[in-house]
């Protein structure tokens, strides 16, 4: 591996990723059906912002062991309790999810609050409490739908986009893959029970993004190239996937090791993101070589090289090329 220049995979690579593009896709197709399936029957471990619950929000006189406030909590009842450090040391930010029958009267908060305040105080250091808030389930319904219309938005936007930068056929088959990148990225939070939370939606939506600009690039050099090679159509996207190869594994292993670093370093909060980020980091760079730009060989997808002619203003460049 060199650094200076960077190569993960050479320049030059000529491997054959056309060669068993249909039962590639089609064990993808099958890949996306079991993560719907997983999506179906196991659902989500939803966090405290779309299920509704109480914050608390704490300062101790000392600085403060998360881990061991969070052992403190489940001793005293609090099971799943969320407990994040907020400002210094000494302030704790604690998200109960609801138990029982919870209303938003301030009696009710503020009963939770001297209970938590009771159960993580020590004789060395006293914790204070502020009232408690209740976040009702309205809030979390409300929380879904937002993020389902954002990624609604979002995929329309790649559609209209893509389609007037490339062609409709490029703007479907990169929807889909950015579609089909973001199931298994979330069948996979699903499947392993990680908390759902706004910091994985938005790492998601991050994700689909990512997924999209990959795309983009490898579509941009198909493009040139069936402009400018007189090769057939499996050749021109054989070699468009190895010319833009290396870019494509250099850009997800950099996305991975950042994210990599907020995982180890970002705290507990960040976790979610961060894991989204690193799971969808290596969906993202196998979907763009395997997926993607083989589905421009099959079916109504199907590209050709008059999909790809340049507009009237263009052609008399074009018939100056050799």
């Amino acid at each position: 591996m060199k650094l200076f220049p960077l190569h993960i995979v050479p320049n030059d690579t000529n491997i054959d990723f056309m060669r068993h593009r249909k039962p590639v896709l089609a064990l993808m197709v099958a890949l996306l059906l079991v993560s719907l399936a997983i999506i179906g029957f196991k659902g989500f471990n939803y966090a405290l912002e779309f299920t509704g619950g109480t914050v608390v929000r704490t300062h101790f006189e000392k600085s403060v062991d998360v881990e061991a406030v969070r052992e403190r909590l489940a001793t005293a009842g609090f099971e799943n309790a969320q407990v994040q450090s907020v400002g210094g040391g000494n302030d704790l930010m604690i998200r109960l999810p609801p138990e029982g029958e919870h209303n938003n009267a301030a009696d009710a908060a503020q009963k939770v609050a001297e209970k938590v305040g009771a159960a993580i105080s020590t004789a060395d250091n006293v914790a204070t409490t502020q009232p408690g808030e209740f976040v009702g389930p309205q809030v979390g319904k409300d929380l879904v739908m937002n993020g389902i219309y954002a990624t609604l938005f979002m995929v329309i936007g790649f559609l209209i986009y893509i389609a007037a930068r490339f062609e409709w056929k490029f703007a479907m088959v990169a929807s889909l893959t950015a579609f089909f990148d973001l199931i298994l990225t979330v069948a996979y939070m699903s499947l392993l029970g990680r908390e759902f939370d706004l910091t994985v939606l938005a790492g998601m939506l991050s994700v689909m993004g990512f997924a999209i600009n990959d795309i983009i690039v490898v579509f941009d050099r198909v493009r040139e190239n069936f402009r400018s090679l007189r090769v057939e159509p499996l050749e021109v996207l054989n070699r468009s996937i190895n010319q833009t190869l290396s870019r494509t594994v250099i850009t997800a292993v950099l996305f991975f090791l950042s994210a990599l670093a907020l995982y180890l370093y970002g705290g507990e909060s960040m976790e979610g993101l961060a894991e989204t980020h690193m799971v969808g980091a290596v969906i993202v760079v196998v979907s763009s070589i395997i997926v993607a730009v083989p589905l421009l060989s099959i079916g109504p997808f199907k590209v050709s090289k008059q999909d790809l002619l340049p507009k009237a203003k263009d052609v008399e460049e074009l018939a100056r090329r050799p």
